[in-house]
């Protein structure tokens, strides 16, 4: 039962990163420009948001790369914690990024066998 929320978790990260990096660029653009950093630092950023994505997504077949890959989109949403807070935008902002935090934990826990 776990895997399986684990799985529908891991497939709502992937997706929700394809829609915001790829489909609203735009707006990630204006938010990087908001956080004042650099857009070698965004293109990074997304680069890696998006490969790690691409392994949660590999990580239902592959189970080995489920624990780091999910950790590491966890730090990446904790860092957009932050610069949410740095750039003062309102809270509905935060909500999406501590949603996919929630999730990456949750899948890094069910990857170590925490739960």
């Amino acid at each position: 039962m776990l895997e399986k929320i684990s799985i529908t978790a891991q497939i709502l990260i992937a997706l929700t990163i394809v829609i915001i990096w790829v489909f609203r660029f735009n707006r990630v653009e204006k938010e990087f420009k908001s956080y004042g950093l650099s857009d070698l630092t965004r293109n990074l950023v997304g680069a890696s948001k998006i490969s790690l994505s691409t392994l949660l997504i590999v990580g239902i077949w592959y189970k080995d790369l489920l624990l780091i890959s999910s950790l590491l989109m966890a730090f990446l949403m904790i860092a957009a914690q932050f610069y949410h807070y740095k750039a003062k935008h309102p809270l509905l902002y935060f909500v999406l990024s501590f949603i996919l935090l929630i999730f990456c934990l949750f899948i890094a826990a069910v990857a170590s066998k925490l739960i």
